[in-house]
């Protein structure tokens, strides 16, 4: 007898892909970490680098958990809110490696959310 799968509703596949954000702003802090730690690109070094090992791993979960999600979800509504990576991202810069927020990105992120909220709010009606 086969056995149904499991299905997520609309609101646990939004967020999955909210988790997914996270795990991909994970990744991208230990890939930034990678980078700044490698004085020279050879394999041995790549190989050694634990943060680049991280970072990839932490893509593979993000990757795992976004197949879930678009599985069982639209990719039109859920796809827009991957870009809130790049909010999360954007505060991990300032937060973390000191990096300048400026009004342009401080504009990019409003507009992000804005976008986000747009498509939610679409779905509903």
């Amino acid at each position: 007898m086969p056995r149904e799968s499991f299905r997520f509703s609309h609101r646990q596949s939004v967020g999955l892909v909210f988790l997914c954000t996270l795990f991909g702003v994970a990744a991208q802090y230990f890939i930034k970490s990678s980078g700044m730690q490698m004085t020279q690109i050879t394999l041995p070094a790549l190989v050694a680098n634990w943060h680049l090992w991280a970072g990839l791993s932490l893509y593979g979960v993000s990757t795992g958990l976004l197949i879930l999600a678009l599985r069982d979800g639209e990719l039109s509504l859920l796809y827009p809110v991957i870009s809130l990576t790049y909010v999360w991202v954007t505060i991990l810069s300032v937060l973390v490696f000191h990096e300048k927020l400026t009004g342009l990105k401080v504009a990019g992120i409003a507009t992000i959310c804005s976008g986000v909220a747009l498509l939610g709010k679409g779905k509903s009606e």
